[in-house]
């Protein structure tokens, strides 16, 4: 027997392995390794199986790892209520989506890359499409809004996922390099920059607070929109 990050124990040479078993594994050695070294062969070796009885659950690695990012998404999905405004409801799924990453960051990477397909997805997408159409948004317009909201919130789920992988001696190097690049900018070659340079900040600062408010001037732009405040599109 072995036992999982999970805490369960598993039978070794156990050949026969249900869907959620290799999800379950799946995302183990994607947290302990990463995307790039991961592949269904290093999973099935793993597991104790080879190859082939994995491929009867999933057709590619693609879709396994879709699968992997969808349950995800299900998970911040659980126990969700739309609840307040379009706007309330766009703001605390977007938060959720991004707590539930944030637990486990290195997954957060396989949604930037892979998408995710699946109950997940359909929740998502279903709920800010639903929240969107309380908006007041015309039809036609509803689809271009979420696109961009879509873009915008994986975008900074994976950037914010991925400043919280690093180890704190790389963020030290990081902040090191960060003062060097900006205090000591020439600012007869980078005047601009050394104008700014003490109040310019670190990409990973405030990520929280940053994620809050590019997603909120995005949703204000949407009600600027509806209100007939600026033009649509």
């Amino acid at each position: 027997m072995r036992r999982g990050r999970s805490g369960r124990l598993r039978p070794a040479g156990r050949k026969r392995w249900s869907t959620e078993e290799i999800l379950d594994a799946a995302a183990e050695l994607l947290c302990a390794s990463g995307t790039e070294s991961f592949s269904v062969r290093r999973l099935a070796a793993s597991l104790g199986t080879d190859s082939s009885s994995l491929y009867r659950h999933f057709r590619s690695k693609t879709e396994l790892l879709r699968a992997v990012a969808d349950r995800i998404l299900l998970t911040s999905m659980d126990g969700y209520r739309p609840e307040g405004d379009w706007k309330q409801r766009i703001t605390t799924l977007a938060l959720r989506v991004r707590e539930t990453f944030g637990r486990q960051p290195e997954l957060a990477a396989v949604w930037g890359q892979y998408a995710s397909g699946g109950a997940g997805s359909r929740l998502v997408v279903e709920e800010v499409l639903q929240a969107l159409r309380t908006s007041g948004l015309p039809d036609e317009e509803i689809p271009v809004r979420y696109h961009r909201l879509a873009v915008l919130i994986a975008a900074l789920v994976a950037s914010e996922a991925g400043i919280s992988t690093i180890t704190s001696e790389e963020y030290e190097q990081g902040m090191e390099l960060f003062r060097v690049t900006v205090l000591g900018a020439d600012p007869e070659r980078f005047p601009a920059l050394a104008h700014f340079a003490r109040d310019v900040r670190p990409l990973g600062a405030d990520r929280g607070a940053v994620f809050e408010e590019l997603l909120a001037a995005q949703l204000a732009d949407i009600g600027a929109s509806v209100r007939g405040d600026r033009p649509a599109g």
